[in-house]
């Protein structure tokens, strides 16, 4: 471990205990298992972990994305499609040497990266176990896999770290992040971490075989009776014009999305297509 990763990590762990992880900031002693909003004290929880062909094909390929889904999360996004890992607290314990060892094993068998699925409030912890594993052959580029919530202090850590970033940008009104993300304050923290985000790492770049290695990728979940147009906006005005993203349709209500009125059922095809239709028109790269 070279002094600059040492410096990363020991900045990483000072933020996490009294917790500063991300924008909550509940200032609980991780390190003695005190537990804040993401409800996951000491050591990370591991949900699954597998090579995993549901992502986009620029993450997949032929051996699939190296997935590890983590518990718990610092958004409380009511309509949560794994709503029992990011809120039940699914997962088995696992320090960074395991975490480690998971995954050495998932490029042993093929994967074209490392995804963290659901990383924020475990950054510190998954820093320690990628340093672990790159130390012991890990080559892979590592996917950030995460909601938008984040810590410029974190984030800023993670420069020369994280290859690829991919947060779910969800919504850019501060009333549906107060009632359905239980986080008024989502917009703000949203635009700033993907502005740090693509300052690090830029527009997605892939392989001549398709595959991203490098680069910011959006996704967006097109939700019922909602305009996906100023999402789209901010993404072409001040991220990138070539910003690539995936506008997604697959929303249906899980979790508790029926206590938030409109959420109590799937977008129209024809309310995913005008979303669809608008990012092309903006010029973003739609995957």
């Amino acid at each position: 471990m070279t002094t600059g990763e040492e410096d990363c990590l020991a900045s990483l762990q000072r933020l996490a205990s009294p917790c500063r992880l991300c924008p909550r900031a509940c200032g609980v002693a991780r390190d003695r298992g005190e537990k804040g909003f993401c409800g996951v004290g000491a050591e990370a929880l591991l949900a699954s972990a597998a090579p995993h062909f549901g992502e986009e094909p620029c993450l997949v390929g032929r051996g699939g994305s190296g997935t590890l889904f983590l518990a718990g999360c610092n958004l409380g996004c009511r309509f949560c499609q794994n709503w029992e890992i990011s809120q039940g607290r699914t997962g088995e314990p696992a320090t960074p040497a395991e975490l480690a060892r998971v995954m050495l094993r998932l490029q042993e068998r093929g994967c074209v990266n490392i995804n963290w699925v659901t990383p924020t409030h475990l950054v510190h912890r998954l820093v320690e176990a990628l340093l672990l594993a790159r130390r012991d052959g890990l080559t892979l580029p590592l996917v950030y896999n995460c909601g938008g919530y984040e810590s410029l202090a974190a984030l800023r850590l993670l420069a020369g770290v994280v290859e690829i970033y991919m947060p779910d940008l969800k919504s850019l009104d501060p009333a549906f992040g107060a009632a359905a993300l239980q986080a008024p304050d989502y917009p703000e923290r949203a635009r700033a971490a993907l502005v740090e985000m693509q300052r690090q790492v830029g527009d997605l770049e892939l392989d001549e075989c398709g595959i991203a290695r490098k680069g910011l990728l959006v996704r967006h979940l097109v939700m019922p009776g909602r305009d996906a147009g100023p999402v789209l906006e901010f993404l072409a005005r001040e991220i990138s014009p070539r910003c690539a993203v995936n506008v997604m349709g697959q929303y249906h209500p899980a979790g508790r999305a029926r206590e938030v009125p409109g959420l109590e059922r799937s977008p129209s095809r024809e309310e995913v297509q005008e979303a669809r239709e608008r990012a092309f028109a903006l010029g973003l790269r739609l995957l």
